[in-house]
């Protein structure tokens, strides 16, 4: 036994259970080229930490399913809890060569600039989350790597993985593009030498854990500079005409009948839609879900209804939850309340310090663009509701026994906090509303008017990105 790596061994198990309860969610990324050394050294590591919270994530070309979603998915579905250690045998990294090398989505990604974009935004979000992601890139001297290979293939029992090999990335190509890739923050590996790449890989896993450990408390706040409210004067302006009661039906009915239309349309074409709302209680959001996906097909679409996290949730980077739950290509997902809890309950009622609901604002500009970069239509609305509305619908579901347990204690007081929200949603509107994910203020006091108002931005929207028609 070499008793130099036994000590890193101890030294790094050391480190981990610290890891562990101190709950900084770490990431291990291993790459290099089939025989490289990768799986000596990734099972050298499982073999010395706890498996209790340690996973093995094993990344391979995307299938005809995985193709159906965001670049990204399965690392969002994968995202380590709080304290757990992955460990991802090929990652992102080879994902995004495998989508170059294979010309997949060529037309979406010409340069794979939205791809490398998306890398580094996902791991600058996972960063100021704590996240610590250590990248060990495998190399190893080629006459080396054959013996393995030959070694292989002379085995009955292993030689179905040799074959396997010549169905990869081809090698120069892989060393070329990840070459392009790599940084100063990747360790370079030579698995030539055995118990030096051994040495190696726990040298820098132990100095990268004792420096997350170090730093975990005191990790600099990423803020969004000062806020100048900019929705404030219009976000309660009344419509200027109200639908009519006797005009609503055929209207309604015409404008469902064209979005179940345009659902198909949308499925047919492969384009995602994402509808998020947002809204004081008691402005109608539910009601105008109900209407939006009356008439569509169901097996198509799903509503999310968010509410408070769950400790499995909780255990997770705030986004994890709702990366998880978006749609594939030619679905619907509508969310009832979404993501923008951060910067709205979140920071309001003191769930999130302000530095996490800060720098919230990029963080979600950037989400929603992993997935219009690929072409989703991602649309956003805040049902506004005048103070004194409010209160007037909290007493007629207090009244109605069929509606009672649509009002709860925590409506009454958010209402007390009245002023916070508004704040909270006029300064959420000003910082994300983007080109491609924009907001639509809905005034919400005539619910018809505003189911109606909803369903036309959603069919112009889409009728847009189907065929370029600009007027609805």
């Amino acid at each position: 036994m070499n008793e130099k790596i036994e000590q890193l061994r101890l030294h790094a198990a050391k480190l981990t259970r610290r890891t562990n309860e101190l709950g900084i969610p770490v990431m291990v990324v291993f790459e290099g080229v089939p025989a490289s050394g990768k799986t000596r050294l990734t099972n050298e590591l499982l073999l010395t930490l706890d498996a209790k919270y340690t996973h093995f994530i094993a990344t391979k070309t995307p299938s005809d399913f995985d193709l159906r979603y965001q670049f990204l998915q399965n690392f969002w579905n994968t995202l380590p809890a709080k304290g757990h250690i992955n460990i991802y045998f090929r990652s992102w990294y080879s994902h995004y060569i495998d989508y170059h090398v294979h010309n997949i989505k060529k037309t979406l990604f010409k340069d794979g600039k939205v791809m490398r974009d998306a890398i580094t935004n996902f791991e600058m979000m996972l960063d100021a989350d704590h996240h610590e992601i250590i990248k060990f890139y495998i190399q190893i001297n080629e006459e080396k790597r054959q013996e393995h290979i030959a070694q292989m293939k002379a085995n009955p029992l292993t030689s179905w993985k040799a074959q396997e090999y010549e169905h990869v990335i081809p090698r120069d190509q892989y060393v070329d593009m990840m070459q392009q890739l790599m940084d100063h923050s990747w360790e370079v590996i030579d698995y030539t030498h055995r118990e030096a790449a051994i040495e190696q890989m726990y040298n820098r896993l132990i100095e990268r854990l004792e420096n997350a450990i170090k730093t975990y408390q005191t990790k600099e706040c990423i803020t969004d500079g000062q806020f100048t409210p900019g929705f404030t004067t219009n976000r309660f302006k009344k419509p200027t005409e109200k639908v009519k009661k006797d005009e609503y039906r055929d209207l309604i009915e015409a404008l469902q009948l064209r979005l179940r239309e345009l659902q198909f349309a949308l499925y047919e074409r492969k384009i995602p839609l994402v509808l998020v709302y947002e809204g004081m209680d008691a402005a109608g959001k539910g009601g105008n879900i109900k209407r939006v996906r009356e008439l569509l097909d169901p097996t198509g679409y799903e509503v999310t209804a968010i509410s408070a996290p769950s400790d499995v949730e909780l255990n997770h980077h705030y986004l994890w939850r709702f990366a998880t739950v978006m749609p594939k290509s030619g679905h619907i997902s509508i969310f009832d309340r979404s993501w923008y809890g951060r910067v709205l309950v979140e920071r309001v009622e003191g769930f999130a310090n302000k530095c996490e609901w800060t720098r919230a604002y990029h963080e979600i500009n950037t989400f929603e663009k992993m997935w219009t970069d690929e072409g989703a239509i991602i649309l956003k609305f805040f049902l506004s509701l005048d103070k004194e509305e409010q209160l007037k619908r909290f007493k007629a579901r207090q009244e109605d026994e069929n509606k009672q347990w649509k009002i709860t204690d925590e409506d009454w007081r958010n209402r007390e906090k009245w002023d916070l929200y508004v704040q909270a949603s006029d300064e959420m509107i000003e910082k994300t509303n983007t080109n491609d994910a924009p907001w639509l203020v809905v005034p919400a006091d005539h619910k018809k008017t505003a189911r109606i108002q909803v369903l036309k931005y959603i069919i112009k929207k889409c009728e847009e990105k189907l065929w370029g028609v600009k007027d609805y």
